[in-house]
């Protein structure tokens, strides 16, 4: 189950790195190559409730075997889009249908992996799954930066063998498949895909759109609106998509505050923090990689840590521990990105890596314990739902506070530098636009009085770049601290071992 999802992290970090060569060759605008990021997001968490469901009624090995075809036939489809016109679409569509196959595999390789482990041993468990596949994420930058070198397009053929190998594992694992005998929540399903998925486009595209927009604000609350809808049918109906009544234990709500919290940082941190290294380090997309892989060292070592505390002495340690360090790494982190220099930084990242692994597995293994009536795959489900919600929330609110800090210190710098006032806005939000919708600062060419001013001036763009980005950790940060207050609400304590099977379960051994 490792080896199937390891696809689906890498995958969330890889595309970053290789954002400069796709938009180059495709012709693609800053905006466009931030839909195909986005695309991935949007549709992790309109459908990872449904993935969850679905592994419950279908049974996990079905649903992983199926999510993973779909992944691995889509990732196949985006390396092989063809130039032209239709490249935007054809890309961000099989992007999306890469975000369905993982939503589909995430929550049922959980449940498979949940369901072989008693309770009292399943936070070391899963702290060694959450711990390998996150860790995993740190390859996407690395295998991106290598694989980039070829072709960009490689970024995406990688899934191929990695899948054919997962599918065989699958199969010689003899995974039990239980199944539960009740039909499947049409209506709830697409009551909550299309609350999550308009909710979350009105976030990604406030900073193109502008806050200000009526369409931004029309899909913010119209998507929570149909939520709320959602929530109200779900109550309601005999076979719900999501069994609400599970909020009712304090510690499974304070769990999924406290993972989307956390999530606000996590997910965001990989794109930042590799647009940032190439900016305003200069460094290439290889040493970006390395850059990220000290925050994993960090997250590594404090996921396993955290597991061992919570198989203890239960989650509200773990939880109180890790948001207290990564609030600390996230805030030294930004006080040290002026410094431009990657050496003196990388004590600050892995101590924010390492707030977020104590985290991330305690968090993820408590809620799971807390599951009803052994529903492993739908409680997995819910929770990834926030995680992947909260990562587009921070994705939207944090880029929208880089890029108007960003063109403020830019307009700044061309002021200072003699740029006529009549241009000062337009060439600050073309710069903008250039380096936060791509890791990419090559130097303007042109003889012209801008654009040699701009040469001029890129030392003292990247030093604005780190000062915009400066705002973005320190929102990490605190968004960490709240993370913090909603762990000392947590009751403590483990959850009770919960029936492995009810009576509308079926297991069936292949």
């Amino acid at each position: 189950m490792m080896f199937a999802v390891a696809m689906t992290f890498i995958d969330q970090t890889i595309v970053s790195i290789a954002a400069p060569d796709i938009v180059s060759e495709l012709g693609l605008s800053a905006s466009g190559m931030q839909w195909v990021v986005n695309a991935y997001l949007l549709s992790l968490a309109a459908f990872f409730a449904v993935g969850g469901r679905l592994a419950d009624l279908l049974g996990p090995r079905r649903v992983v075997v199926a999510g993973t075809l779909i992944f691995v036939i889509s990732s196949a489809l985006c390396g092989c889009v063809p130039d032209g016109d239709y490249a935007l679409t054809w890309l961000v569509a099989f992007r999306a249908t890469q975000g369905l196959g993982a939503a589909l595999l995430f929550p049922a390789a959980l449940a498979v992996v949940v369901a072989v482990f008693p309770v009292e041993r399943r936070g070391r468990a899963l702290a060694l799954f959450f711990g390998l596949t996150g860790a995993l994420t740190a390859v996407g930058p690395l295998l991106g930066g290598w694989l980039t070198t070829w072709t960009w397009r490689a970024i995406f053929w990688v899934n191929v063998p990695v899948a054919v190998v997962a599918l065989i594992l699958t199969a010689l694992a003899h995974i039990s498949d239980r199944r539960r005998d009740e039909p499947l929540d049409v209506k709830g399903a697409l009551l909550i895909a299309v609350g999550m998925g308009t909710s979350v486009l009105g976030f990604q595209q406030a900073s193109a759109w502008g806050w200000d927009s009526v369409a931004t604000w029309a899909c913010i609350i119209g998507g929570l609106a149909v939520l709320y809808v959602f929530c109200r049918y779900e109550l309601r109906t005999r076979h719900p998509l999501i069994n609400l009544s599970v909020f009712r234990d304090r510690a499974f709500t304070v769990d999924s505050l406290v993972l989307f919290f956390a999530m606000l940082a996590f997910v965001p941190v990989f794109f930042f923090a590799s647009v940032y290294a190439q900016v305003s380090l200069s460094a290439s997309a290889n040493q970006a990689a390395l850059y990220l892989l000290y925050f994993f060292v960090g997250f590594a070592i404090a996921s396993q840590w955290g597991g061992r505390i919570l198989d203890k002495r239960g989650a509200r340690p773990a939880l109180k521990i890790g948001c207290v360090v990564g609030a600390v790494g996230f805030a030294l982190w930004a006080g040290k990105l002026t410094d431009l220099s990657m050496h003196d930084q990388w004590p600050y990242v892995a101590l924010a890596g390492a707030g977020i692994g104590f985290i991330l597995a305690p968090a993820s293994t408590d809620a799971v314990n807390r599951a009803i009536d052994a529903s492993y795959g739908e409680v997995t489900g819910i929770t990834q739902t926030v995680r992947n919600y909260a990562a587009s929330i921070g994705l939207a609110v944090f880029g929208t506070m880089l890029t108007h800090t960003m063109t403020d210190n830019v307009e700044s710098t061309l002021r200072a530098r003699g740029v006529p006032a009549d241009q000062v806005d337009s060439v600050a939000g073309d710069v903008t636009q250039s380096i936060t919708g791509q890791a990419d600062a090559r130097t303007p060419t042109g003889d012209g009085p801008v654009a040699t001013t701009m040469r001029d001036a890129m030392s003292s763009i990247r030093m604005d770049f780190a000062e915009a980005n400066q705002w973005v950790f320190y929102g990490m940060a605190v968004a960490l601290g709240i993370g913090y207050l909603c762990a000392l609400r947590h009751p403590g304590g483990q959850a009770a071992a919960t029936a492995e099977e009810t009576p509308t379960q079926t297991p069936v051994r292949h």
